[in-house]
């Protein structure tokens, strides 16, 4: 219900998936969402490596604008990683997959759910500490570290010695990026969150570090600033970016119910109970 919630209120910001429609069958729940179809920005840092620092920018910045405005709505998103931002096709940040969301966080406002992805926990989780929306703009560091570098920034493929290092390693830049950047990143990835760029003024902290005094704002929410990457789909059928591993996965069964579910079981009764309100449509004078 919560992803829900949360997608019901994104549907006017051009940088975040927007909700059609929400339904549930007897044994599952439904979300019909915006097609989008420029591939996962993991899928295209795993082609390319990583990415120019102007390319890096722009979408750092998307990505940001998208964050600032969930918190604006007291959401905390959590689990910001390249597999959860996508291009359209036009080549602009689309943010989904609010499954791991926090509503109701105000801007002191705490929580302590340990919960996100490896990769990109920020330190007060791996704590057990209580956190607040500063875990945004971490992992929105450890995402521009990735795009720059190619890993993220205190990966190892032993999980336990990557959240040591989380922990205890110092940031380590190499001298390729310009010093903005590099002033960026130790701001984000900065180990305490009291001290973390982002602490005091959210959003805009991050809008108006001189990493991104090239950005137009304004140009950037209203999509005036031309993508550096066009995904060049030619409609929707184009499935170029899209990871074989999905396209070729068979689909388990239609909306209908499955041959498990024929008997509406009590467990099915207290499920359809414990999800009232979840179907939504659009207002009728939506479609005028």
């Amino acid at each position: 219900m919560s992803e829900r919630n949360v997608l019901l209120k994104n549907v006017k910001h051009p940088f975040l998936v927007g909700l059609h429609f929400s339904f549930q069958t007897a044994d599952k729940l439904y979300f019909v969402l915006d097609y989008i179809n420029g591939g996962e920005l993991f899928y295209h840092l795993q082609r390319e490596r990583c990415f120019l620092e102007p390319r890096a920018r722009f979408y750092a910045a998307e990505i940001a604008s998208a964050l600032g405005y969930l918190h604006s709505l007291n959401i905390v998103y959590r689990d910001l990683k390249p597999e959860n931002i996508l291009l359209d096709s036009q080549g602009h940040i689309v943010l989904t997959d609010f499954g791991l969301c926090k509503e109701n966080i105000e801007p002191n406002g705490t929580t302590s759910t340990f919960c996100g992805t490896p990769e990109y926990l920020a330190p007060e989780v791996l704590h057990k500490q209580p956190y607040d929306r500063t875990v945004d703009w971490w992992c929105l560091g450890a995402v521009l570290y990735e795009m720059l570098y190619g890993l993220p920034p205190f990966y190892s493929r032993n999980t336990a010695e990557m959240y040591d290092n989380i922990l205890n390693k110092p940031l380590q830049l190499k001298p390729n990026i310009t010093n903005s950047a590099r002033h960026l990143l130790e701001g984000l990835l900065q180990k305490d969150r009291t001290k973390r760029l982002g602490a005091q003024d959210d959003f805009m902290e991050i809008r108006n570090h001189v990493f991104f005094s090239v950005i137009n704002w304004d140009d950037l929410i209203n999509k005036k600033i031309t993508p550096p990457f066009n995904p060049n789909v030619s409609g929707p059928s184009d499935l170029r970016h899209f990871d074989p591993e999905f396209t070729e996965e068979p689909v388990p069964n239609s909306i209908g119910r499955s041959p498990d579910s024929i008997l509406l079981t009590a467990s099915v009764k207290e499920a359809a109970e414990a999800f009232l309100g979840f179907s939504y449509a659009p207002p009728v004078d939506s479609f005028l």
